[in-house]
C-alpha cells in the first residue's frame, strides 16, 4: 500500500525522547537516519537511491501513458474532455453559416434526476489553443454542479479544425441558433436559459448577446477578458506582447505558415510562458515527487492541455486586431457584416464576472475595465436598465477559475443554485460574495454557505481597474503601429509566403512544434517504452516509499525550492524589462506623433455616446412608471414594502431573496412564470427608486383590489424578515409602518364584505 509523501523543508520530524535508540546514532535520530556524526546515514542514502530510482522509472512510465493519451485523442472523431454521457442534439456544419461547433445535452446520472421546473444552463468552453470539455472534465466542474442543482444542462463544444472561410460572426450566429434550439426543446420551463462563458467563450457569447439579446438569461463570464489594454503596472505583462512584437503581423505570418490556420499551440505556448517556474519545473516535480497518487489527476489534466485545435487566419486575426490590440469591444466600434452594432449595453440579462486576483492571463482589471469603458457614473448604468454581478477570488489562477474543484463546489455552486435571485436583481452594480451561513433556515436556506450581493458603485470598479490615461495612450499607439506594420506585411512579405508554404510545408511546421514534441517523441511508439513499462509494472508490485523526513529527500525538496526561486527571479526580471521597454517605446513623443497620439489629449479611450433616441426613450421610461405607482395587487405591494424596507440596506442574500419569491408563488405546486417575476420586481425597484413617498402612499391602491385572506397572507411574509437576521432601527421602523398598512387594508376590505 503507498502512501503520499511530502517534503517541508527545515522541519524534519524527530521522535520524542522516549523513542529514542541508542543504536541509531546521536540524540534525536530518526529511525537511524541520521549517523553518530549527526550526518545522514548509509540507510538513509540507500533508502533514498532506492526510491529516487523506483520514481524515476514510474515517472517516466506516466510520462509513457501521457504520450499515448495524446495519440489517441488525435484519433478521435470528436476529441473532448466531457467526464458527463452526452447526445449530439444540433451540429453547427449544419446551418446556412457553418462552423465546427455542436451542441449537446448532458444525460444525467440516475441518482440526480433534471426537475424539468428549473430553467436550462448552457456552458461553453474556450476555442483559445485547447479543446473542449475543460468545464465538465469531473464531477466537481461546472456542468457537475448544474446537474447537481438539477437543471438541465446543454454543452457547446467545437471540432479540431476549423469550417474553411468560418468567421467570428458565423460563431456568434451558430451560438444564436444553439440557444434557439435550447429554447424550443424547453418551452414550459420559465425563464430563459442560463449561459456560462468561460475565457475567451465569455466575450464571444457577451458579443452574441448585444446582438441577440431577447435568446439570454443569466450570463456568467468566467476568467473572460473584455478589456485588454487594462492591468496594474508592475503585473500582468502580456498585455505588452503585442507592443513588443510590432503589432499583428506575427498573427498574419503564423497563419500563412500553417497554411490559412492559425496552431493553437502557439496561444498555449503563451500561457507557458508566463510562469516558467511552472512550466519548466514545478508541474513535472510535482508528479515525479508524489508519483504514487498523483498520477491520475495529472494525466486527467494533460488530455486537456494536450488537445490543441486550430482557427481560421481570419478568425485569428479579427480577435488579435479588434481585441486584444485593437481593444475596440467595450467602446462599441465593431460592427457585423449587416451593420449591426455591438453593444453591450444592449444585453438586457444580468452579467456575472466572476475574476480572480491570482489570474494572470485575464486579471480583475481586464474582466472589469468594460464597465468603466461603457460607462461614466451610476446613473448611466441605471438608464441603460443594466445588472452587473461581479465577484472576485483572492488566489486561484485562471484555469482554477473554471476548474478548481474548491471553487465549483462553492462559487459555481451558488452561481447556479442562486441564478433565479440573479435573474431578478434590478438594474445596477453588484458585488457578490460568498459567506459561511450565519443562520440556516430549513425553508430558506439549508446551504452551509450563503450567496449575498452588495450593491455598489462604479467607484468601485473604478478602484479595481485603475484607468490609466497615459497607458491608453501607450496602447492606442500600438494599435497603430500594429496597422502599418500589418499593411507593410500583406503588401511585401505575404505574397511570398504563401507561395512558399503548402499543405505539407504547414503540416510539418504545426508537427515540429515544441509542446506537439513534448507529447510525441515519449509513446509506445518509441522503441524504449515496452522496457520502462515492464519495469514499472514490476516497480509497483514491490513499491514502498521512503517516510517524508528521509535526509535526502528534504535535500531534493530545499533544491527544488531554489530552483523555483531561481525561475521566479528570471521571471520578474523578464517581466519587468518588458514593461521598461514597452513604456520607454511607447512613451517617446516621436512614436506617438507617428501613430496620432497627442500627449495632451484627454483620452485615448473616449466612451462611446448616448443617442438623443435614447435620452427620449429613458424619459418617457421615467413617467410610465411615475403612472404605474398606483397599478398592482398584493403581490406588487409586498414586493415594493420589501424594497421599503431595505432600501437603505445595500446588500441582498438568498434567504430574503427566497421569502420574496414567496410573495409572488406561495403555492410551490402551482406553474411559476419566472419572467413575469422578474419583471415585477425589477418595475416595483425603480418604481422605490424614482418616488419611494408616492410609492408607498400608494399601497391601499393596490391592496384595496385584494381579498382580505390574501393582504393578510402577505403581511405575515414581511414579518418573517425579523427571523432573517437583526434589522436596523430604519429597517424596523418600515416594516412596522407596511405592517401598519396592510393591517388597516385588511380591516377595511373585512369590514366592506361583513
Amino acid at each position: 500500500m503507498t502512501t503520499k509523501k511530502s517534503y517541508k523543508p527545515q522541519e524534519i520530524v524527530r521522535p520524542d525522547a522516549s523513542e529514542k535508540d541508542s543504536t541509531a546514532g546521536p540524540p534525536g535520530n530518526t529511525l537511524g537516519l541520521f549517523s553518530a556524526a549527526g550526518l545522514p546515514s548509509v540507510d538513509a542514502m540507500r533508502e533514498y537511491a532506492v526510491d529516487a530510482w523506483q520514481r524515476s522509472i514510474l515517472y517516466a512510465d506516466v510520462m509513457r501513458q501521457r504520450g499515448n493519451q495524446y495519440q489517441a485523442h488525435l484519433t478521435e472523431e470528436v476529441p473532448h474532455v466531457l467526464d458527463f454521457p452526452s447526445e449530439v442534439v444540433m451540429f453547427g456544419r449544419d446551418l446556412p453559416r457553418p462552423v465546427n461547433y455542436w451542441l449537446v445535452r448532458i444525460i444525467p446520472p440516475y441518482d440526480k434526476p433534471t426537475d424539468h421546473m428549473k430553467r436550462p444552463f448552457v456552458v461553453i468552453d474556450p476555442r483559445a489553443g485547447h479543446g473542449p470539455g475543460i468545464g465538465g472534465f469531473k464531477v466537481d466542474s461546472e456542468i457537475g454542479v448544474v446537474i447537481g442543482a438539477g437543471h438541465p444542462c446543454y454543452f457547446i463544444g467545437f471540432l479540431p479544425d476549423p469550417v474553411p472561410g468560418q468567421t467570428i460572426e458565423d460563431v456568434m450566429h451558430a451560438e444564436a441558433a444553439f440557444l434557439e434550439k435550447v429554447i424550443a426543446l424547453h418551452p414550459c420551463r420559465e425563464g430563459k436559459p442560463a449561459v456560462i462563458g468561460n475565457c475567451q467563450a465569455g466575450w464571444q457569447i457577451l458579443m452574441t448577446a448585444a446582438m441577440r439579446p431577447e435568446l439570454f438569461g443569466p450570463i456568467i463570464v468566467a476568467g473572460a477578458p473584455l478589456s485588454y489594454w487594462a492591468g496594474w503596472r508592475g503585473r500582468n505583462p502580456m498585455r505588452y506582447a503585442a507592443g513588443l512584437l510590432g503589432g499583428s503581423w506575427l498573427t498574419a505570418m503564423t497563419s500563412d505558415l500553417g497554411a490559412g490556420r492559425f496552431d493553437g499551440a502557439w496561444l498555449v505556448q503563451n500561457f507557458e510562458n508566463l510562469n516558467p517556474a511552472n512550466t519548466l519545473w514545478s508541474k513535472q516535480h510535482h508528479v515525479y515527487t508524489n508519483i504514487d497518487d498523483e498520477a491520475p489527476r495529472y494525466l486527467g489534466f494533460e488530455k486537456y492541455w494536450g488537445g490543441y485545435v486550430y482557427l481560421n487566419d481570419v478568425e485569428m486575426q479579427y480577435i488579435v486586431d479588434n481585441l486584444f490590440v485593437g481593444n475596440r469591444l467595450a467602446t462599441t466600434e465593431l460592427l457585423t457584416s449587416d451593420g449591426v452594432r455591438i453593444d453591450l449595453r444592449n444585453i438586457r440579462s444580468p452579467i456575472v464576472v466572476f475574476c480572480s486576483y491570482g489570474d494572470n492571463i485575464t486579471p480583475p482589471p481586464q474582466a472589469l475595465g468594460w464597465i468603466t469603458d461603457l460607462y461614466d457614473d451610476d446613473k448611466d448604468v441605471l438608464t441603460h436598465d443594466q445588472t452587473i454581478i461581479y465577484a472576485t477570488h483572492e488566489s486561484v489562477g485562471h484555469l482554477g477559475i473554471f476548474v478548481s474543484g474548491a471553487v465549483s463546489r462553492k462559487e459555481h455552486h451558488k452561481f447556479a443554485t442562486n441564478i433565479d435571485l440573479i435573474d431578478v436583481l434590478p438594474a445596477g452594480i453588484y458585488r457578490a460574495t460568498i459567506a459561511e451561513n450565519p443562520q440556516k433556515d430549513a425553508v430558506l436556506s439549508t446551504e452551509s454557505y450563503e450567496l449575498s450581493v452588495q450593491r455598489e458603485g462604479i467607484a468601485s470598479v473604478r478602484e479595481i481597474v485603475q484607468p490609466d490615461p497615459e497607458s491608453d495612450r501607450r496602447f492606442a499607439a500600438v494599435a497603430q503601429v500594429s496597422k502599418i506594420n500589418l499593411g507593410l506585411y500583406r503588401q511585401f512579405v505575404q505574397p511570398w509566403v504563401r507561395q512558399a508554404v503548402t499543405p505539407q510545408t504547414a503540416y510539418w511546421v504545426q508537427t515540429v512544434h515544441p509542446l506537439r514534441l513534448s507529447y510525441e517523441w515519449w509513446s509506445d511508439r518509441n522503441p524504449l517504452a515496452p522496457v520502462i513499462a515492464n519495469t514499472a509494472k514490476k516497480v509497483r508490485e514491490q513499491r514502498t516509499p521512503i517516510a517524508g523526513d528521509n535526509p535526502f529527500l528534504q535535500i531534493q525538496g530545499a533544491w527544488s525550492d531554489a530552483i523555483v526561486k531561481t525561475l521566479n527571479l528570471w521571471q520578474d526580471v523578464r517581466d519587468d524589462a518588458y514593461e521598461k521597454v514597452f513604456e520607454w517605446t511607447y512613451s517617446s513623443p516621436w512614436v506617438q506623433a507617428l501613430t496620432g497620439e497627442a500627449a495632451d489629449d484627454e483620452s485615448s479611450r473616449r466612451r462611446p455616446s448616448v443617442s438623443p433616441e435614447h435620452r427620449a426613450f429613458v424619459a418617457q421610461e421615467i413617467a410610465g412608471l411615475r403612472n404605474a405607482a398606483a397599478e398592482g395587487g398584493a403581490v406588487e405591494a409586498g414586493i415594493r414594502a420589501v424594497f421599503y424596507i431595505h432600501r437603505f440596506c445595500s446588500s441582498i442574500d438568498e434567504r430574503r431573496a427566497n421569502l420574496t419569491l414567496e410573495l409572488h408563488q406561495p403555492d410551490c405546486n402551482l406553474g411559476f412564470n419566472m419572467d413575469s417575476f422578474r419583471d415585477i420586481v425589477r418595475r416595483q425597484a425603480n418604481i422605490i427608486r424614482i418616488d419611494a413617498d408616492a410609492a408607498i402612499a400608494a399601497l391601499p391602491q393596490l391592496l384595496a383590489r385584494e381579498e382580505p385572506a390574501r393582504i393578510r397572507e402577505v403581511a405575515r411574509t414581511l414579518e418573517r424578515l425579523r427571523s432573517l437576521g437583526p434589522l436596523s432601527t430604519i429597517e424596523e421602523s418600515s416594516l412596522t409602518h407596511m405592517l401598519d398598512v396592510f393591517n388597516v387594508a385588511a380591516t377595511s376590505q373585512e369590514a366592506v364584505l361583513s
